[in-house]
């Protein structure tokens, strides 16, 4: 199964361009059985001279779905696919990296048809599509818009696989990023490495600790550093000499270990990493009608926030699915501005806490349900989740509010008290950048067993 797309983005500064429409036609082979086209807004400026080239302004946005509203959908209507589009490696780049800001990794393998076309119509003056596809004889409507571009990939991408006899090119070419290349060197060390969850170190010749991170899937990731092509990955690629790894299990006790080692041994390719690793946090407050308010905010070092986000949008996101879990008002959650009534309110999906009709009391009581839950402040706990081996289980300790350190216990050993559980663990630090990994780890994984002390 093929997921044909094409995007249109803001254009703008590598890596922080936006997208400002997506259209994915999911291919069978013979015909499209699904298919998903939609305006994006941005929340960034477009480029000019993109606005010439595709006619998308910021008025036409204003409106549209952002991109957190859809990611849900581009997920179902990928999953299991290979996604397919003509220069693969950018619609690839700015898919991962969109889904990456919301702190979900998006990982499909991917087919792109410029490579393609050059194995099998060879000797073409240009491969852009536009030329391409006119040269073919393939008819192109609506170019440089989503839908007129993917729907020219997909009548290219049939005409390609008839012209694969053999049916091994377009196998061959299947990646899990565009354009892989490995080294020797580069095959001999991964072969050595384990499809493990946990931490790992990237070294140089002399040993020195260059880079290190935490994968779910440690064999997976280094293949990824080895053949990605920005700048950072080929200077890696040119210096390292071997990878060592721990292996963790948890992917939460890799994300905390992975902290603090980075600040700990301050590696070149991690400065990103030795500084605070979120950028927005959640702040409460009461207005003058004795209401708690709720914001989303730049992480002030000042306050004490109740939990915080990698960027604003991953707060936006949090608290349009609190609004719908607690009951809370769009208005009061600063997530529609307004002097009147919020619109869930209009649509009788609101309390009227935003024209004083709900008591203050009852609606307090449902935003503090939100901040003891997203909240470890003065709580004894301790968060259970998956070992290094099928009968162990890793523990994250927290006394009066503090993390304490990460462990290991097989489950023959039952877990008492905080006494016991300190016998265990590795002490670690405790910092605004622990409390916020392990704070996002709960939120996205509802599963994960907490056992308050």
């Amino acid at each position: 199964m093929y997921a044909i797309l094409d995007i249109e983005t803001t254009g703008g500064k590598y890596n922080e361009e936006g997208i400002t429409e997506i259209a994915i036609y999911k291919y069978d082979g013979h015909s499209i059985v699904d298919q998903f086209i939609s305006l994006i807004n941005p929340e960034r400026d477009i480029q000019p001279f993109v606005i010439n080239l595709t006619g998308i302004n910021s008025q036409m946005l204003r409106h549209a779905p952002k991109f957190y509203e859809v990611a849900k959908r581009i997920v179902e209507i990928t999953s299991d696919c290979v996604v397919v589009a003509h220069n693969a490696q950018f619609d690839y780049r700015i898919l991962c990296m969109e889904f990456r800001r919301l702190g979900y990794e998006f990982e499909r393998r991917t087919l792109c048809t410029v490579e393609l076309a050059k194995h099998l119509i060879p000797g073409q003056p240009t491969y852009s599509l536009g030329k391409l596809v006119r040269a073919l004889g393939i008819p192109v409507s609506d170019r440089h818009r989503a839908a007129g571009d993917a729907q020219a990939t997909v009548k290219l991408f049939k005409m390609l696989m008839d012209k694969d006899v053999s049916k091994t090119i377009i196998q061959n070419n299947i990646r899990l990023d565009p354009k892989y290349q490995l080294e020797p060197k580069h095959i001999d060390i991964i072969a050595d490495l384990p499809s493990l969850t946990g931490v790992y170190y990237i070294h140089k010749s002399d040993g020195e600790i260059i880079y290190i991170g935490k994968s779910k899937n440690i064999k997976r990731r280094i293949n990824q550093h080895f053949t990605s092509t920005n700048h950072k990955s080929k200077k890696i690629q040119q210096l390292v000499s071997t990878v060592t790894y721990e292996a963790t299990g948890s992917e939460l006790v890799a994300l905390l270990k992975e902290s603090e080692e980075i600040k700990r041994v301050r590696p070149i390719f991690n400065r990103a990493l030795r500084r605070t690793i979120f950028t927005h946090a959640l702040y409460s407050f009461k207005d003058d009608q004795d209401y708690m308010n709720l914001k989303i905010d730049v992480a002030d070092g000042r306050k004490h926030p109740i939990t915080t986000f990698s960027n604003r949008q991953s707060g936006k996101s949090f608290m349009v699915k609190a609004v719908e879990d607690y009951k809370l008002c769009q208005k009061l959650v600063g997530l529609y501005k307004t002097k009147t009534s919020c619109f869930n309110y209009d649509i009788k999906a609101c309390h009227g806490a935003c024209v004083q009709e709900e008591a203050p009391e009852q609606y307090n009581k449902r935003v503090e349900a939100l901040i003891d839950k997203n909240s470890y402040a003065n709580k004894n706990m301790v968060i259970i989740d998956s070992g290094r081996d099928i009968d162990e289980r890793s523990a994250i300790l927290i006394k009066n509010g503090v993390f304490k350190g990460v462990g290991f216990y097989n489950l023959n050993y039952q877990i008492r008290n905080i006494e016991v559980l300190e016998s265990i663990i590795t002490p670690m630090q405790n910092n605004r950048d622990t409390q916020h990994i392990i704070q996002s780890y709960l939120r996205k994984n509802k599963k994960v067993k907490q056992l308050i002390l």
